[in-house]
């Protein structure tokens, strides 16, 4: 940050008083470890919906994917799990949360939803996402949800299936 602002310290006194320069490195690595994550991920969703406007129906994939190359072989350190919700029309991250370790999307996912607000969206989610307090939850936010029903949920997988069997056969 200390050499981006150094090379552009003409375009950044146009809107800001340098009176002392453009500040070190270790004085941005001070301000950097007093900031607390979660004040300043709440900011940055807040202006992130500023930018963005109404979800009315965006679709919004939630989904989970490793970070390649985030593991550490050497200290036992498993790869970064990242639950993201994109905007699609918008073409924007919309939040992200960690997967704890030991953990799953399941737990991440509904820490993520608190995150947004997706009134009038819809939010897809896969087969992990279709969990009945999750979509309680969606639909707590007002949005619409689209998820994946495979085999996992059997009891549920069945009785869609004969639903769908049964109006193919009454057309």
């Amino acid at each position: 940050m200390e050499e981006y602002g150094i090379a552009k310290e003409e375009w950044l006194r146009d809107f800001l008083e340098l009176a002392n320069g453009i500040p070190s490195d270790d004085t941005f690595r001070r301000v950097f470890e007093r900031i607390q994550p979660a004040s300043l991920e709440k900011c940055l969703n807040s202006w992130l919906m500023t930018l963005v406007g109404s979800l009315q129906g965006e679709i919004i994939p939630i989904d989970g994917k490793n970070l390649r190359g985030s593991y550490d072989r050497n200290l036992g350190q498993s790869a970064l799990h990242l639950v993201t919700a994109w905007a699609s029309q918008q073409r924007l991250v919309l939040g992200q949360v960690k997967v704890e370790d030991h953990s799953n999307e399941i737990t991440a996912i509904p820490a993520l939803l608190e995150l947004l607000d997706v009134e009038g969206a819809i939010i897809t989610l896969d087969a992990m996402g279709t969990q009945t307090k999750i979509i309680q939850q969606i639909r707590g936010k007002k949005a619409d949800y689209i998820v994946t029903l495979k085999g996992n949920h059997p009891t549920l997988f069945s009785e869609v299936k004969q639903w769908f069997t049964e109006k193919r056969a009454s057309n």
